[in-house]
């Protein structure tokens, strides 16, 4: 189990720059003591800063967990369920400042400093490793920012101190893609054993060891792949052959994992979605029904390692009763308003119309404390279990002949039950063979069965869980009632989130170029490059 270390590095350089004394010497006392040079910079430690922010909790409350990844792709997705009216993501309304949240956090930190790490290690004698390292991870945080968004700041990304770039162009999605999956070929192929650790532990995720960043860069690259399943088939199988011969991930001891840290509620080191459901937002959102019925109906064992019933969700020490026969789930698509879209209205309603209601709404289930819910949960980015899954449906469409649909699919099944007990649970390799056995594959339902598999897997990975379910369609979502008032969708679960406004009025030309590529401008119902119809 990786360590998680403190981010004292960047506190240590900082705290070296602003120490001045009464020195007469003319050059010390006329060198501001606020700027940091490249050569004072800590180059591991901005890579730490990049892994930690990239988990989501940039400002330490949480900020783009709770807007983008829960209010948004959570409720989208049918994870969870909100009848609070800013959860916009439950029933399709839109909040600009909470769709651009990602992209807003992430360019200004985050993408500075992995550019800044890529461009200082480039070239230095003992420095390759750590180089190539920061171009994988980068791979995997430009890959989540075009997902989301599109067409984006690329190729000039991050580069506003280095080389004045103000103003960047936002490349168009297909050629980051490629110019990515070139980057992982490329990257990977340069690792080397036998060359220094100079990044070490201020990696969180793997600590440097570069027989783990290959399986990384190889298994990022099934996702990009198979993400181009739908507009072009033919470099999708291309690319995923070349991921197998490369080397993907085994088992999950290879998962690429961030752990958290207890008792910092408030700070960047905690899980931002941890934070936001068992801290800052308790009784906000309950497991959807729609993942509720796929859990109990199959007779799922991570049920109630996912979900718990409290008495009050606002009291942040009642755990809950975690028992799978009392877990129920709360549909989407209503609210606390007392008009036609009252919770109390819904067909489930485990109360008694308009008495009592937000009591009777705490008999759903919210999201389990002892495993997900909570500040030290760790952060998944990567895991064995999907790309089991993707290379599952990889062989389903006769693309690789390396393993059978089948054995990919029970091998990932297994790991993302498994891969629970990362997080707290204490789920057995038993357990997942009986669930195995209940629902074999069959190949007849094969896309569908994988991507189910996949959208259960990803749970709390929201980002990741929106963008394969656009990709492959599955699982079939109900989307919920058009008639709902302030929906921008007309009904229609979104495709995508929107940039943000500040765009239009600070990089104006590239920003219209960007939404002039999008085939309905810049809307939640745009469909990016690969999400073809």
């Amino acid at each position: 189990m990786k360590k998680l270390i403190l981010i004292t590095g960047l506190i240590a350089v900082v705290a070296v720059v602003l120490i001045t004394g009464c020195d007469k010497n003319f050059v010390a006392i006329n060198t501001d003591p606020e700027h940091l040079t490249a050569a004072s910079m800590s180059y591991p430690t901005l890579f730490t800063s990049a892994e930690l922010i990239t988990s989501g909790n940039s400002d330490g409350n949480g900020y783009e967990d709770w807007r983008a990844s829960l209010i948004y792709c959570s409720t989208m997705m049918q994870h969870l369920s909100s009848t609070y009216g800013y959860w916009e993501g439950d029933k399709y309304g839109f909040n600009s400042g909470y769709a651009s949240s990602y992209w807003d956090q992430n360019y200004p930190n985050t993408v500075k400093n992995i550019v800044e790490v890529v461009n200082h290690t480039a070239n230095v004698p003992g420095q390759s490793n750590f180089y190539n390292i920061a171009r994988i991870f980068s791979v995997f945080m430009f890959q989540r920012m075009t997902d989301l968004y599109g067409d984006c700041p690329y190729s000039q990304a991050g580069l506003g101190y280095l080389k004045g770039v103000t103003s960047p162009k936002y490349d168009k999605q297909d050629s980051i893609y490629f110019d990515m999956l070139n980057t992982l070929q490329d990257a990977a192929s340069k690792l080397d054993p036998s060359a220094p650790n100079t990044v070490g532990s201020a990696d969180l995720i793997y600590q440097g060891n570069v027989a783990q960043w290959k399986k990384f860069a190889y298994a990022e690259m099934v996702r990009l792949a198979m993400r181009m399943s739908k507009v072009d088939p033919t470099d999708a199988q291309k690319w995923v052959n070349m991921a197998v011969q490369g080397g993907v991930m085994q088992s999950n001891a290879d998962n690429a994992i961030i752990l958290h840290q207890a008792g910092n509620a408030g700070n960047t080191i905690s899980n931002g979605n941890g934070w936001i459901l068992d801290g800052q937002d308790p009784d906000a959102a309950h497991i959807s029904l729609t993942f509720m019925d796929q859990l109990k109906f199959n007779n799922d064992p991570r049920l109630p390692w996912i979900a718990t019933v409290c008495v009050d969700p606002t009291v942040l020490g009642d755990m809950g009763d975690t028992a799978s026969a009392v877990q129920l789930g709360q549909p989407n698509g209503y609210d606390n308003g007392g008009g036609q879209f009252d919770i109390s209205l819904a067909p489930n309603w485990p109360g008694t119309h308009g008495q009592d209601v937000l009591s009777d709404q705490n008999k759903y289930s919210v999201v389990n404390r002892y495993t997900f819910s909570r500040i030290d949960a760790p952060t998944f980015f990567l895991t064995y279990a999907e790309t089991a899954l993707l290379l599952a449906e990889a062989a389903q469409r006769g693309w690789i002949t390396t393993g059978s649909a089948a054995s990919y699919y029970n091998n990932g099944v297994a790991a993302a039950i498994l891969q629970l007990n990362q997080t707290g649970a204490a789920l057995t390799a038993s357990q997942a063979a009986t669930y195995l056995a209940m629902h074999p594959y069959d190949p007849a339902n094969g896309l569908s069965m994988i991507n189910t598999q996949y959208w259960i897997a990803t749970f709390m990975d929201e980002y990741e869980a929106f963008a394969n379910w656009r990709r492959s369609g599955y699982p079939l979502l109900n989307p919920v009632n058009e008639n709902y008032p302030g929906s921008v969708t007309n009904g229609t679960i979104p495709r995508r989130l929107t940039y943000p406004t500040t765009e239009a009025a600070t990089n104006t030309s590239n920003y219209n170029a960007a939404v002039a590529d999008l085939d309905n401008g810049d809307k939640l119902t745009s469909r990016v490059w690969w999400d073809t119809k």
